[in-house]
């Protein structure tokens, strides 16, 4: 199906998607939510995709936050129903058994932030700028950046980019923790291709279990973590992937893992 607020492209075994409301700088509404649920549950269902990729359409802007116009009308119920859906599409995003890249080209403001951070990793561009500036709106972060930044830069500059309302440049989140990698402005698409392209080579069901152990582990102490790694190590043995890729390595060819998830 075709969206009014985003972009969907699938070329095997990669799909990008683009916020696409560049006039309002991508910001996020309640329809352009609806429309990357639904784009997300057809990624889910697609098991040609092992990668996605979320970026901006335009050269200004992954997301610059919420759109304040839609957002001013609200009531406290209508506020609350808003933050909850976006709270459920970005744990979503994280959700999927395969993983999702963030290629922030400009602002990720807001919930342009949220939504990098509902992502496995993100690359940024070198005129890329972050910050959750709700409280200069006298609101809090509502999509989920309250928890996703603390538990990826500590809670002690969770609270400082909150409290503070200020944003930061992407060599500034580099070294917070933001961000995995900063490149060129003209080069990130290529950067971020080439990282899904070699992810994409990889098996299924490793690539979802290594995902799923890992956000499982950060939820729980360190004795329970191995044991959720030992128990979910013990299942991909008796993948096909575990086998092919094994022979693989003893027969000194390259595997080819055609693993389905089920």
């Amino acid at each position: 199906m075709s969206f009014e607020n985003i972009i969907l492209e699938v070329k095997n075994p990669i799909a990008t998607i683009l916020f696409n409301r560049p006039k309002a700088l991508n910001a996020l509404n309640n329809a352009l939510f609806d429309e990357l649920d639904t784009a997300l549950d057809q990624i889910r269902e697609n098991t040609d995709i092992k990668v996605l990729i979320l970026t901006g359409a335009g050269d200004k802007a992954f997301v610059a936050g919420a759109d304040i116009a839609e957002l001013v009308k609200m009531n406290p119920l209508e506020g609350k129903s808003f933050s909850r859906k976006g709270q459920k599409v970005f744990s979503k995003i994280e959700d999927l058994p395969i993983p999702a890249i963030a290629a922030v080209n400009g602002f990720a403001l807001g919930g342009g932030l949220e939504a990098a951070l509902g992502c496995d990793f993100i690359y940024a561009s070198d005129k890329a700028l972050f910050g959750l500036p709700e409280i200069n709106l006298g609101l809090i972060p509502g999509f989920g950046g309250t928890q996703r930044l603390a538990r990826r830069v500590g809670s002690n500059r969770a609270k400082e980019l909150i409290f503070t309302g200020k944003n930061i440049n992407a060599q500034e989140a580099l070294e917070y923790g933001i961000v995995n990698k900063v490149i060129e402005h003209d080069k990130l698409m290529e950067e971020v291709l080439k990282t899904a392209n070699l992810i994409a080579y990889k098996g299924k069901v490793a690539l979802r279990s290594a995902k799923e152990v890992i956000q499982n582990g950060l939820n729980v102490d360190l004795e329970s973590g191995c044991r959720i790694e030992n128990d979910v190590f013990g299942l991909n043995m008796a993948s096909e992937d575990a086998k092919e890729g094994t022979h693989a390595f003893l027969e000194k060819r390259k595997p080819v893992f055609k693993g389905e998830l089920y």
